[in-house]
């Protein structure tokens, strides 16, 4: 039985469908036997291209129980649930560096005892997956009668979710199982969710449950992602901006693929997908949980928007309060306002140079 509630782990990506191994999931509830369990850093791949979100997750935790697992909420029914990449988040990390299957899907929906419905059913390599539709009051009755005892915050955010989406993903991490198949107590198993968004959307608040918040985000985009509208039409690049009204969120790597990443990443397991021409975003989030009572989502053009949690997931860009510039303003390449305040300066100091110059070479007025 699972019994209680540990720490958060991170959805932020691939159970939304957008967009490895060590690393924590990316939203819901970690649950062990006797709570002793920690989770590690979160890491989610999330692509979204043509209304198709591409999410990658996986988690680690540090404990060696029989039995832990999760359950977080989704912004659709998933199309497929898959083993992730084998290497993707490894080869994500080292690029953002400054120095440096047999899974089967059970389609029919099936009512349970709880009124909640089982809509999928996976298994992939250690991890027992469950995809459930229903009211808050159903997802945590179909809980508790599946050995996940769901108390105080866990309750009150599932209960808060449900009313944005009732889709919810519950997993079980077969440890013995994983030790049959020679992994490390612990070890991450990676999952590659693939759903139909109107736009991306990552749950954050459910991280801020006990410690502080600890999370990489990374993006596969059809153009640059930026923090604000104003930053995008003036070109303005966000590496190193902080997202407003997320303290302790920052973009801290931006690039298009070159063609040695995009090799590395479309070639690994399940990730064709992957396209030559995406831009890679990534973002940190470390702070303490108190700071965190948002989700993210990210429009159409590419700005990263924020919204109290629990609001409908596809309304955390549709509904946001926004001051979007005239249709017919350009939209100015990344860089260009880093460009031109370098311009601007080099221009400064040569019309300087040139008028210090000049005073240098004006001829003295003749003595009377």
């Amino acid at each position: 039985m699972l019994t209680r509630l540990r720490k958060a782990a991170l959805f932020a990506a691939v159970v939304f469908g957008l967009f490895g191994t060590q690393v924590a999931f990316a939203c819901g509830g970690l649950v062990a036997p006797d709570g002793d369990v920690r989770l590690g850093r979160a890491t989610t791949l999330i692509d979204w291209h043509n209304g198709v979100e591409h999410y990658m997750t996986a988690f680690s935790y540090q404990g060696n129980e029989p039995g832990v697992g999760w359950i977080v909420p989704l912004p659709a029914v998933p199309d497929s649930i898959q083993p992730g990449g084998q290497w993707t988040f490894q080869r994500l990390n080292i690029a953002v560096q400054p120095a440096t299957k047999n899974a089967g899907v059970a389609l029919d929906a099936a009512p349970t005892a709880s009124g909640a419905t089982v809509l999928q059913q996976v298994q992939i390599e250690a991890l027992n997956i469950t995809v459930i539709r229903g009211s808050g009051s159903q997802i945590l009755e179909w809980a508790t009668q599946n050995g996940f005892n769901v108390q105080g915050d866990t309750e009150a955010h599932l209960l808060k979710y449900a009313k944005g989406s009732p889709i919810f993903m519950a997993a079980k991490y077969d440890t013995s199982a994983a030790q049959s198949r020679g992994q490390q107590s612990g070890e991450g198993v990676p999952l590659l969710i693939t759903m139909k968004t109107a736009h991306p959307w990552v749950p954050l608040e459910v991280l801020a449950l006990e410690d502080d918040v600890n999370a990489d985000l990374y993006f596969l985009s059809d153009m640059p992602m930026n923090t604000s509208n104003f930053a995008a039409v003036v070109g303005a690049s966000p590496v190193g901006q902080e997202v407003p009204g997320a303290p302790g969120m920052k973009v801290a790597y931006q690039s298009k693929l070159d063609p040695t990443l995009y090799h590395d990443l479309s070639t690994d397991r399940n990730m064709s997908w992957v396209r030559p021409d995406s831009w890679l975003t990534y973002v940190t989030l470390d702070t303490p949980y108190t700071q965190i009572y948002y989700d993210l989502g990210v429009s159409s053009d590419g700005i990263i928007r924020l919204a109290p949690f629990g609001t409908p997931p596809m309304d955390v860009v549709d509904k946001a309060q926004t001051q979007d510039p005239p249709a017919w303003v350009p939209l100015l390449p990344v860089g260009t306002a880093q460009v031109a305040l370098v311009v601007g300066i080099f221009l400064v100091l040569g019309l300087l140079f040139f008028w210090v110059l000049r005073g240098r070479k004006r001829p003295a007025k003749a003595q009377s």
